[in-house]
């Protein structure tokens, strides 16, 4: 909600299921399974089959495709993240944007929080769901992107020190975050590309 509204703020684009979308395509694989893929951290059954087909073993799986190797997966996001960051700029919403493009003086890495509860109320009251359905999802997305970024990048996703801004959305308005981060965009960037 506010990642949209923050590029439509600035007159930049989104990218959140447009990213998969295009590994995919470069990648030669289902989109269904570029889905499946995103800012997952693949099973221990999924990393052992791919170290069993790098050996040079006779029983070992041969011809493991990009769905069976998860590091090539991430490594084509990241040439994606680089190329909106290297050209046009951009909104990003999750994907490890924020360890990717750190260090970039054009971006700004956002994070929104706030008490776990509220949000779960407010998504619910929002979307018309029940809470425990949404509190189920909250608690698997939060925890499969938490998985992908200490698999891959050994950090926690709500470690401060990958930010420069966090805000609590359930203190202050979701209307006033949009705001927020747009200014802080322009005032940091210069440019008005930034990665929430």
């Amino acid at each position: 909600m506010v990642g949209p509204a923050v590029a439509e703020r600035l007159g930049l684009a989104f990218f959140d299921r447009a990213i998969p979308a295009t590994v995919a395509r470069r990648l030669a694989m289902p989109l269904e399974e570029a889905a499946a893929q995103d800012e997952k951290a693949p099973s221990t059954w999924a990393r052992l089959a791919r170290a069993f087909a790098n050996m040079a073993v006779p029983m070992a799986p041969q011809d493991l495709g990009a769905a069976d190797d998860p590091d090539k997966f991430r490594a084509e996001t990241e040439r994606i993240l680089h190329q909106i960051a290297d050209t046009t700029g951009g909104v990003v919403l999750g994907r490890g944007a924020m360890l990717v493009l750190a260090g970039r003086p054009d971006v700004l890495r956002v994070r929104l929080d706030g008490d776990v509860e509220s949000r779960v109320a407010r998504v619910a009251e929002r979307e018309g769901l029940p809470e425990d359905e949404v509190r189920a999802m909250q608690r698997e997305t939060d925890g499969a992107r938490d998985h992908f970024l200490r698999l891959f990048y050994r950090v926690r996703q709500d470690d401060p020190a990958l930010y420069d801004l966090v805000i609590d959305s359930i203190v202050i308005p979701l209307e006033t975050c949009t705001e927020l981060i747009a200014t802080a965009a322009d005032a940091a960037t210069g440019t008005g590309r930034l990665s929430p």
